[in-house]
């Protein structure tokens, strides 16, 4: 397993707070790009270079990097092997539309085998534009041409893109306020989110309550909702806060869907290319999909590129039905082959198990907290969902601990229910040792939290 870095981030507090130099480029930034820009407000850093699990500030502070560009840096930032492969390809060719090139021939066939078995021969696969986005909106687009179909069945928590189709998969209120015409004949039903189970029970009282709520609505006579063209789910729901899926619950949506005939579409954006301990997440669940959607982590170093992989027979379509002028990016063909050769030799997702495993531990034995509700994950796909005290929500408390770690030189994100779940995305390659200074610094910052918060409620 290659370290790329060894040293970590000397702790202070001032590393929340951008320095001179970065500080004149945020101000910029806020004066001159989008309203809608998001990271930079919580995470006040203007990176200068990157490293691995590491990342500098344009004032030389250090930082180890557990967002890991919100997933999509399989391996940290600037692998050696995947820069050198890209490196190589780029005097060739860059960008090549849907022409046939080896590199393209090359990631395809490497994608498809690492399918399992049973479904290599039955696959085909659709290179989209550049975003998870741009792979949601075809698998949708495929699923209703096949089928002739329109109504599709999403799940309460998901996140599925932000462009106007695949937004309107998405369950979350905020990001559609304002914006009317949306996708219709959307059904959102609930997920098994046990910790807060959608249907009033106690948790770890059902195993497949959620999923029958669905399948009632679909074969009640009078259950309201057509039979529709897909049922799209993530097995992770990673924005909805790192959560994974009772294996109990995605069986019997799969059943159902196979019975009925329902395209089941698996949103494997974040989840997939090794981030929950198998090349796919579906895997470690026990069904075979009708598409697989990805995204993100494919190149491994975050050159875009979307795909899907689907079953012969949903391809229905005509030529340009689904098109996109970006489907082409040679270069990231080029990084995800490199991505794929490290990942075997160096068996990757064997140590995103074990390493998962260890931090999931690591991350529950903090949680015995008061401010700590539930801990869960799967694979390098982690969270920590907080709980309110006193006058403080757990909105409040999650955002209070985020700038804490930030602090002490850790970046991590926020999710789920009003931003309360922290979430770790670091990278799949994160060593024993990084991976445990990580958790140093969320200790030293929830018992921080925990004085200051002591001391507020007293007086």
């Amino acid at each position: 397993m290659q370290t790329l870095d060894a040293a970590s981030p000397k702790p202070s507090l001032d590393l929340a707070r951008p320095g001179p130099n970065g500080r004149v480029l945020l101000d910029s930034q806020a004066a001159t790009e989008s309203n809608a820009r998001t990271y930079p407000r919580r995470i006040p850093v203007a990176i200068a270079e990157a490293s691995g699990s590491y990342i500098t500030d344009l004032d030389g502070r250090r930082y180890i990097d557990f967002l890991s560009g919100a997933g999509v840096l399989a391996l940290g930032h600037n692998h050696p092997e995947l820069v050198a492969a890209v490196t190589e390809q780029l005097p060739k060719l860059t960008h090549g539309l849907d022409f046939p090139t080896p590199v393209r021939e090359e990631f395809k066939r490497r994608q498809i085998a690492m399918l399992p078995e049973h479904m290599r021969d039955d696959v085909k696969m659709h290179f989209c534009g550049p975003t998870g986005s741009d792979a949601v909106e075809a698998a949708i687009k495929l699923c209703k041409k096949a089928t002739g179909r329109g109504q599709v069945v999403v799940f309460q928590g998901a996140y599925h893109g932000s462009t106007q189709g695949a937004m309107s998969l998405t369950s979350e209120h905020a990001p559609k306020a304002g914006l009317h015409n949306l996708l219709p004949g959307i059904h959102f039903t609930p997920y098994s989110y046990c910790h807060r189970c959608p249907i009033g029970l106690a948790p770890g009282a059902c195993t497949t309550n959620c999923a029958e709520v669905l399948v009632n609505t679909l074969t009640d006579t009078h259950g309201g909702v057509q039979l529709p063209a897909a049922i799209i789910m993530e097995l992770v729901q990673g924005e909805g806060g790192a959560i994974p899926a009772r294996r109990e619950f995605v069986h019997r949506v799969a059943d159902t869907a196979r019975e009925l005939g329902i395209p089941l579409i698996v949103d494997e954006v974040q989840t997939g290319c090794g981030r929950t301990g198998t090349w796919f997440a579906f895997e470690q669940y026990g069904i075979t999909p009708d598409v697989v959607v990805a995204s993100k982590g494919l190149s491994g170093m975050g050159l875009p590129v979307a795909a899907i992989l689907y079953r012969k027979h949903l391809d229905t379509w005509s030529p340009g039905s689904h098109i996109g002028t970006f489907r082409g990016n040679n270069l990231a063909f080029a990084s995800a082959n490199a991505f794929l050769d490290v990942v075997e030799r160096e068996d990757l997702l064997g140590h995103v198990r074990v390493i998962g495993e260890h931090l999931l531990g690591e991350l529950k034995r903090i949680g015995d907290s008061p401010l700590v509700s539930d801990v869960r994950g799967l694979g390098l796909m982690l969270g920590m969902e907080m709980a309110g005290t006193g006058a403080v929500d757990a909105t409040a408390v999650a955002a209070r601990f985020q700038q804490e770690a930030l602090g002490r030189g850790l970046i991590v994100e926020l999710g789920g229910r009003g931003d309360s779940v922290v979430r770790l995305l670091p990278p799949l390659n994160v060593t024993r040792e990084v991976a445990d200074d990580a958790v140093a610094i969320l200790r030293d910052s929830l018992a921080a939290l925990e004085a200051e918060l002591a001391a507020e409620d007293s007086r």
